[in-house]
């Protein structure tokens, strides 16, 4: 593939998707072109607001458009699988919302076939190109942070989904949803972006007693590189969302929160950073987009792979489908 734009097909219209497409029309390199929902009225509602694309009569019209050079992926997670696959067999770049599935094997046969295909392939975890993370990466590159001696990771959630997701049902449900899957993914992925591959000590979930929810709490602690990494995370009650990510260094100390602010210290107060970035979350889709435009252009990047979201996935499910017993690391994809 080359050129200026590339020509984007899109499977699921829901948030996800719909700021996909209002973020890659106002990026500019990208040209979409055919869109499909299994639901009507999403389908009818963006075609209104974007005449010009086509709404296709299923997923598999959208994925074999002639036309299409990428088709990205924003349906829920449970037939991420099914749809790569297929654009896979057509030739076609995969670009994949998180996670890259709910079954660790159907995502590791989906990894082996997309590497044999040579097929290029990415997941869009948002830290891959935040200024918040650059940042972070910068200094820990430089030994500015000095020896990292922990990492926090502190999630809650009041309602769950939260209301923007309220038409995402499947969310709230154990068997694709809950925020450990949607939010701690991309926190685990963060981490094994700045110090390498995790692996799972333990970990504790607690679930309601209607056998379908998703999870309410969730305790685990996490191993990278000697790092330990600890996770705790919950919902329920009244007051703000917590979504914070804090690095702990012997010279300097980084707290990430509201994914994209950032604050540091040397010992003192916390003192902001990115302070010249007006609107840091709407940098980040555009950073975001100018790595997987420069992906497709075979220019460097900073996408994450299928590989790197099944390393992510393998820790998720971990979680998930702990007791609280010491996990045994899996190393066959090591």
């Amino acid at each position: 593939m080359s050129g200026s734009q590339f020509n984007i097909a899109l499977i699921g219209l829901g948030v996800m998707g719909q700021r996909m497409l209002a973020n890659m029309t106002t990026h500019g390199g990208y040209n979409l072109i055919a869109a499909w929902d299994p639901n009507p009225s999403a389908c009818e509602q963006t075609h209104a607001s974007y005449p010009s694309l086509r709404i296709a009569a299923d997923a598999d019209d959208a994925i074999t458009d002639p036309r299409a050079e990428v088709v990205y992926i924003a349906s829920p997670p449970a037939v991420h699988k099914q749809y790569a696959m297929s654009a896979i067999e057509h030739g076609k770049t995969v670009f994949c919302e998180k996670p890259l599935g709910v079954d660790v094997e159907q995502s590791r046969q989906l990894v082996a076939y997309a590497e044999s295909s040579g097929v290029i392939n990415a997941v869009n975890f948002s830290f891959a190109a935040k200024a918040a993370s650059e940042r972070i990466k910068d200094a820990l590159d430089e030994g500015a942070v000095g020896r990292v001696v922990g990492v926090d990771v502190r999630l809650h959630f009041c309602r769950w989904p939260r209301d923007w997701q309220a038409g995402a049902t499947w969310l709230a449900k154990r068997d694709q949803g809950g925020f450990v899957r949607e939010v701690l993914s991309h926190y685990v992925y963060l981490t094994q972006r700045l110090f390498g591959r995790s692996t799972l000590g333990n970990a504790v979930v607690r679930y309601p007693d209607d056998g379908e929810s998703a999870e309410t709490h969730v305790l685990a602690n996490l191993d990278c590189g000697r790092i330990p990494v600890s996770v705790a995370g919950g919902t329920g009650g009244v007051g703000p969302d917590r979504v914070e990510y804090t690095i702990w260094g012997t010279e300097v100390s980084y707290r990430l929160y509201d994914w994209n602010r950032l604050e540091s210290s040397s010992g003192g107060d916390w003192v902001n950073e990115l302070t010249q970035l007006d609107n840091p979350r709407q940098e980040g889709y555009m950073r975001m987009l100018d790595n997987l435009h420069a992906l497709l252009r075979g220019d460097p990047h900073t996408m994450p792979s299928f590989r790197d979201a099944l390393s992510v996935q393998e820790i998720i499910e971990g979680i998930l489908a702990s007791d609280g017993k010491r996990v045994a690391p899996d190393r066959r994809m090591y």
